[in-house]
């Protein structure tokens, strides 16, 4: 697991294999970032998410280029809470990703 304030880079499927448990125990909201390299729009993304990280220590971020949760297009982020998807964000949308993560933040 990473330290607060980074992200949780998943290169391989068995290393987001390995990484769905942690996800699906946290009590945390977790935000993972379907994303690929060739991506305009999911590179132009990272600067935020590396901010909200550095920002929000009590969300769990993850990137990952395999495709999940029937991810149809890049970037998109699901937010999860105890490996429910609670949200869902499809494009390089910053305000609606951070209205949505403090949307699940904020409910107890």
């Amino acid at each position: 697991m990473a330290e607060d304030g980074q992200i949780i880079s998943c290169e391989t499927v068995a290393s987001w294999n390995e990484q769905l448990h942690t996800i699906k125990a946290s009590k945390k909201l977790v935000v993972v970032n379907f994303t690929a390299s060739w991506c305009g729009p999911s590179r132009s993304m990272i600067p935020i998410l590396v901010e909200l990280a550095k920002k929000l220590p009590d969300v769990i971020f993850f990137k990952t280029a395999t495709r999940d949760f029937d991810v149809q297009a890049l970037p998109t982020f699901i937010l999860l809470k105890q490996g429910n998807i609670v949200d869902k964000v499809v494009g390089a949308r910053k305000d609606e990703l951070q209205q949505k993560i403090t949307l699940h933040t904020s409910k107890v």
